[in-house]
Formats: structure tokens, C-alpha cells, sequence
């Protein structure tokens, strides 16, 4: 096996690198906690080195967990949804989550002989914090996902514990997360390099309504060659220099996204706004492999739905459909970054049978950005272009940055799945909204004829006709 000689720096964000990562600006720390009440706790397990033992080593992996609501997701819950791009993965807890469209547990991402286990541990954790459940309260199904961790870690030895579980969920904070090889993450690979945990976020601007959205992943998928950073196919030219280090050939990866907004949304919106992280795991270089699993879960912290009411009715916030676009746009700009920040903040790693999965080589990349630095300065002097020249049907609500006031910003009255504009056309005898001609007097009716049962009728008599 010839291992390419590691870099000496620092590793770095992907931002950091200078690469085109989309229009919208990232939140306080660019991560899924730029969401107001999102807490991100991990537990990271490595022992042991050498040849595999199943039961005892070497281990890679770990627990992420995600909380919403500042952990209070029991009592007070929030609407959810999903989205499956390629099912060969797991996520145990979504077929109620998709039916209900609600998220009541944290959610928790580890491997996938740990499921069960993990799975287990969150319903023991809410069991002691609220021991009405199954009595008093409705019975639990823990949201959690799962990647194959098995080219460096002995991921049939089952080695993640309740204590595991309940680590990650206790040391579950705001701010910045950590990134790379950790909780769930640890023994995860992107296109041949090392993958794991990354997140990142975007501040829509006031005009397009101000929301928060962010995105962490637990990145296990794709081939080298597919590999683009930036845009920019760095894959291509990396496989011919790590064309002698062995990659794992048994094994498609997965890999499992989760999404959360304060942007207020019902579940089928929800369920959306995952189908757009689709879009950006694609950006990355994945094609959904036959055995790959491509799954999302997300929420939205906008509306808690208590589980104690004496109300019959709750009343919810909810943003209009073709208000949605900006969301998606940064949902998959957000996606992007959280795979890339993934890889370019992992170390290399040497994992069972003395696996190895190199590190993204940050100085490529860097070079490949410098060669391309004037190309990316020449598009931002770019003034604004449109597919249709300016006139004054342009539509008032086109989301430009900066020259469009918040009042100004009314939902488009474009032909769409809310309905046509109303109305339509001028009632009859009722002049049009520009102040035109009205419409022509209409005919004078045929005077009314006397059938033989007495009645009036306005049928036409056999001459008229």
C-alpha cells in the first residue's frame, strides 16, 4: 500500500478555502445551531489498532446527537417531514414521523449495527426524564440514522453503549460544532477521503423573510472520481494520484442529512425542503448508488405542538408555498458546505486490517481555487442578468439582495399550484382596474314567452332560432 505524504497545516473549513459556496451569507457559526434552540452533542469511541477482531477492534465510531428545541422535543414538539432519495440505509423512527409530521425525540446518527442500541439508549434517556411514557404519555419511536462505518471500524463488535448515547445527548450544546472524525462521524468515508460530520447555515435577508436554516450531515458516500469541490472536478485529477492507495470497494456508503428552520412550515413543506438536500449531496459528486442510502429528516422550530392541551384547535404560522424558493436555494447551498466542511476538516484516519482513508488534500484544492480565482472575480463584478429582459411585467417579488424593500415583497401572482389571480377579468357591466372602456352593452334580451303550462321561459322562439 504507498500512503501519499500528509499536509503539515492546519485543517481548515471549507469557506476558508476561498471555494464559490453559493449567494446566501452563513449564520454566527455556520452551523445547524445558527438556529435558535438546536443543541449538537457527540460521543467519539477510537481504540485499539491492527487486524480485525469482531467484539474487540479496532473501533472508529460514535454517537451525534441532534435536540431540538433545547431538548424539550417531548413535551413540545415541532413539525417534521423527510425525504428518501435511495433507500439502502436506514433512518428507524421516519414512517411516523412522515405520517404524523412530527418530530418528538432528539435525533441521534451513528453506525448501523448501532441502531438498535442507540435506539434503545433515547427511549431509556426520555423514559427516566419523563416517566409517564407508555402510561400517561403516548408510547416513543427515537429518530435515528445510520451510515456503514465497517472499512475502519469493527462495526459488528456493537461497541456504542447506552453511556454513549447518553454522553452525546448531555454534552448537546449551541455554538460552534465540532466537525470531521467525530460522533458518528468517525469512521465515515466521502469518495475515497475521510468524511464524517460537517454542518453549515444560511441567513436569508430581510426581504426574503429573514429565516435561518441549517444543515449538519453524516457524510459515508461516493467515489473519488466523482468527487467536485467548489464546482471545481477535483476527483479527476486526485485519482490519478492516489491511484495506488487502496479504497473500499465492498461498501457504497450512505449518507444521512438533517435539516432544521425557524422559517414557519407545515410537514409537506418540510418534506420539500428535504428533496432540495438532494440537489446539493449531487453538487458533491453522488449519483445515489444502487447501495446507497441518501436520507434526510427535518423540522422546523417556528410552531411547538404541545403534547398537553385542552384546546380543540392550534393555531400555526405558516409561510405561503411560492415563498419556499429562497429556502430551497439554501438548503442546497447549506448541503454542499456541510459535506465539503465534513471532509476538509477530517484527519486521516488508519482504521481495521490497517484500513486507510487519506485526508482531502487542502493544498489541491487550494491550488485548484487559485488557478480559478480570476474566473470567480470576473462573475462577481457581473452586473445582475436575467433570462428576459426588464420591463414592467418583472415581477416585484424577484429576490434580489438589497434593492427590494420588505414591503415590496408580495407573493407572486404567477399561475401557480395556489391558485390563478382573482379576478381574473372584469365582472360584467363593471369597469376593468385601468380605468379602460367597460365592456359593450349586452344584446337586449328576447321578451319572455308564455309556454302552455303558464310559465316564463327565456328560450328562444322558432323564429329566433
Amino acid at each position: 500500500m504507498v500512503r501519499i505524504p500528509e499536509e503539515n497545516g492546519p485543517r481548515v473549513r471549507a469557506r476558508e478555502l476561498g471555494l464559490p459556496l453559493g449567494r446566501f451569507k452563513p449564520g454566527k457559526y455556520n452551523a445547524i445551531t445558527d438556529v435558535e434552540g438546536v443543541l449538537v452533542g457527540h460521543t467519539t469511541i477510537i481504540e485499539g489498532s491492527g487486524a480485525l477482531r469482531p467484539g474487540f477492534g479496532p473501533v472508529r465510531t460514535g454517537v451525534t446527537a441532534i435536540l431540538p428545541n433545547l431538548g424539550n422535543i417531548f413535551m413540545e414538539r415541532m413539525s417534521g417531514g423527510g425525504f428518501v432519495l435511495n433507500g439502502a440505509g436506514e433512518v428507524s423512527g421516519m414512517t411516523q414521523l412522515m405520517e404524523w409530521g412530527l418530530i418528538e425525540t432528539p435525533i441521534l446518527l451513528t453506525n448501523t449495527m448501532a441502531v438498535g442500541a442507540v435506539s434503545d439508549g433515547v427511549a431509556n434517556y426520555l423514559v427516566q426524564r419523563y416517566p409517564g411514557i407508555g402510561d400517561e404519555h403516548d408510547v416513543i419511536i427515537p429518530v435515528v440514522g445510520e451510515c456503514d462505518d465497517s472499512w475502519l471500524n469493527d462495526i459488528s463488535g456493537r461497541h456504542v453503549r447506552q453511556e454513549h448515547v447518553f454522553a452525546a445527548i448531555n454534552n448537546a450544546k449551541s455554538g460552534p460544532v465540532q466537525e470531521g472524525n467525530v460522533g458518528g462521524g468517525t469512521g465515515m468515508v466521502t469518495c475515497d477521503f475521510k468524511g464524517g460530520i460537517g454542518t453549515s447555515s444560511r441567513k436569508l435577508p430581510e426581504v426574503l423573510g429573514g429565516y435561518t436554516l441549517g444543515v449538519l450531515v453524516m457524510s459515508n458516500f461516493g467515489k473519488m472520481h466523482n468527487l467536485r469541490v467548489g464546482g471545481l472536478p477535483v476527483g479527476e485529477v486526485l485519482v490519478e494520484k492516489f491511484k495506488n492507495t487502496p479504497h473500499r470497494g465492498k461498501s457504497y456508503g450512505s449518507i444521512i442529512a438533517v435539516v432544521a428552520t425557524d422559517a414557519p412550515l407545515l410537514s409537506h413543506q418540510i418534506n420539500r425542503l428535504c428533496k432540495r438536500v438532494g440537489l446539493g449531496i449531487g453538487r458533491v459528486g453522488s449519483y445515489a448508488a444502487h447501495g446507497s442510502g441518501e436520507i434526510v429528516v427535518g423540522f422546523s422550530t417556528a410552531n411547538i405542538i404541545p403534547r398537553r392541551t385542552q384546546k380543540m384547535v392550534y393555531k400555526m404560522k405558516i409561510l405561503l408555498d411560492q415563498r419556499l424558493d429562497p429556502l430551497y436555494e439554501a438548503v442546497m447551498e447549506c448541503t454542499e458546505e456541510a459535506i465539503l466542511n465534513a471532509m476538509c476538516m477530517a484527519e486521516p484516519m488508519t482504521g481495521v486490517n490497517d484500513n486507510y482513508s487519506p485526508a482531502l488534500p487542502l493544498d489541491e484544492v487550494r491550488r485548484f481555487v487559485d488557478a480559478c480565482r480570476p474566473i470567480f472575480a470576473s462573475v462577481k463584478k457581473r452586473p445582475h442578468q436575467t433570462s428576459v429582459p426588464a420591463s414592467k411585467e418583472r415581477p416585484s417579488d424577484e429576490d434580489r439582495e438589497g434593492d427590494v424593500t420588505l414591503g415590496s415583497a408580495l407573493p407572486t401572482q404567477v399561475r401557480s399550484a395556489e391558485g390563478i389571480p382573482f379576478p381574473t377579468r372584469p365582472a360584467p357591466n363593471e369597469p376593468p382596474p385601468d380605468g379602460g372602456p367597460g365592456p359593450a352593452p349586452a344584446a337586449a334580451a328576447a321578451p319572455a314567452r308564455e309556454d302552455p303550462e303558464g310559465s316564463s321561459s327565456g328560450s328562444p322562439s322558432a323564429s329566433d332560432r
